[in-house]
């Protein structure tokens, strides 16, 4: 979501195999879909990149839901965010924000508590998602990884997600893609039981998703298209976005 488009389209185009199941387990809905299935609902994801966006426009063309891009590491904060939380939030759609993961600059509980503390709460409102983990390929230096072992990175996403569970009473969507997990964590850890899904996949389907998520939760297949910003899909009917958002 912060590297360059050119650098994610690269990286997140590929063969896959569609992994689907059924059901609804720690809040992670779970519906076999494509991004034009049925039982699917359409959404996307901005950043400060896009600006004010017309969320009316959006909402028109489809979209139902939005995450927004709160903050980075532990100084960068969207100057955006305002107008966009709010207008996706105030045209009817099912709102909820996120994180940019810098795990070489603080612990992963320390960049959790700036990220409830600047726009990544939850209310059950019923039109508040829980926030997201984005943890991906590194777009600054310190190599793909950000310089942490395999273990290392498992136990700084758990201290993220541990700590936003503390701070909200919900655990936090966890954004990624299968290339960089199984590489970065080495597909150690075992976030399944508690973390909802967001694999990224520029293809017809989402393909092999990361190790031991039997199913996803949200699938960001493209980076421009009819919506502002990324396109997204949930893997369900309306109703089960509203049940994950009322947690």
């Amino acid at each position: 979501m912060d590297i360059t488009r050119k650098q994610r389209r690269r990286l997140l185009t590929g063969a896959g195999v569609l992994v689907s199941a059924a059901g609804l387990v720690a809040g992670v809905v779970t519906f076999a879909t494509s991004a034009g299935a049925v039982g699917s609902v359409k959404g996307m994801d901005v950043s400060g990149y896009q600006g004010n966006v017309n969320w009316q426009a959006a909402y028109n063309n489809g979209a139902r839901f939005a995450y927004i891009k709160a903050t980075e590491g532990t100084s960068y904060r969207n100057p955006y965010f305002t107008q966009q939380y709010n207008g996706s939030y105030n045209v009817g759609m099912i709102r909820g924000s996120y994180h940019f993961a810098r795990p070489n600059i603080s612990s992963g509980a320390t960049q959790a508590d700036y990220f409830v503390a600047h726009g990544g709460g939850w209310s059950r409102d019923g039109k508040t998602l829980p926030g997201a983990l984005d943890i991906e390929w590194n777009p600054y230096s310190g190599g793909t990884c950000y310089g942490l072992s395999q273990s290392g990175m498992v136990a700084w996403i758990k201290a993220f997600s541990d700590e936003y569970h503390a701070k909200t009473t919900r655990w936090p969507v966890i954004y990624t893609a299968t290339s960089w997990w199984t590489q970065c964590t080495g597909n150690r850890g075992d976030f399944t039981s508690t973390n909802p899904l967001w694999v990224a996949r520029y293809a017809s389907a989402p393909g092999t998703l990361p190790y031991a998520w039997g199913f996803y939760t949200f699938w960001q297949y493209a980076d421009s298209g009819t919506f502002p910003g990324d396109q997204d899909t949930f893997n369900g009917a309306y109703d089960r976005l509203q049940a994950l958002a009322n947690g």
